[in-house]
């Protein structure tokens, strides 16, 4: 694996992890948090450049797709960012609450959401953690 596909996924798998264990233990945190914050316009644009940011740079310093899963999930997560801050910086903050409360049904299918992630994090960490980089 390329030293930045290495270091993406440990960066990643172990937030993807730190993040679901977090969620798993303070489910109703979460749901209030992220309601309240979906309808406060000047946060959402400050978590929108944050995010567009983040994607941005995953997406110009890795856009592989041909050396293997891992850095194809990378850069996946990469263009997700990237899309999820565009998504925030566009829509109008009823569009955003109605997107991610409503049609993402983020209350309803919270631990559903948190699997993803802890899932995605072992997975990462698994093959980060356990890969050699090579130049």
């Amino acid at each position: 694996m390329l030293p930045r596909t290495v270091f993406l996924s440990r960066l990643l798998a172990l937030y993807y992890i730190l993040a679901a264990i977090s969620m798993f233990l303070h489910k109703q945190t979460y749901v209030e948090t992220v309601t309240a914050l979906l309808h406060n316009a000047p946060a959402m644009f400050l978590v929108s450049i944050f995010a567009l940011l983040a994607g941005l740079a995953m997406v110009l310093g890795h856009n592989i797709w041909s050396s293997g899963t891992v850095a194809a999930v990378v850069s996946l997560i990469g263009w997700i960012t990237l899309i999820k801050g565009l998504l925030f910086l566009f829509l109008s903050p009823q569009m955003e609450s109605e997107l991610f409360l409503s049609k993402l049904h983020y209350g309803q299918l919270f631990y559903m959401y948190a699997t993803i992630s802890l899932v995605l994090g072992v997975y990462l960490t698994y093959r980060g953690f356990t890969s050699s980089s090579r130049s």
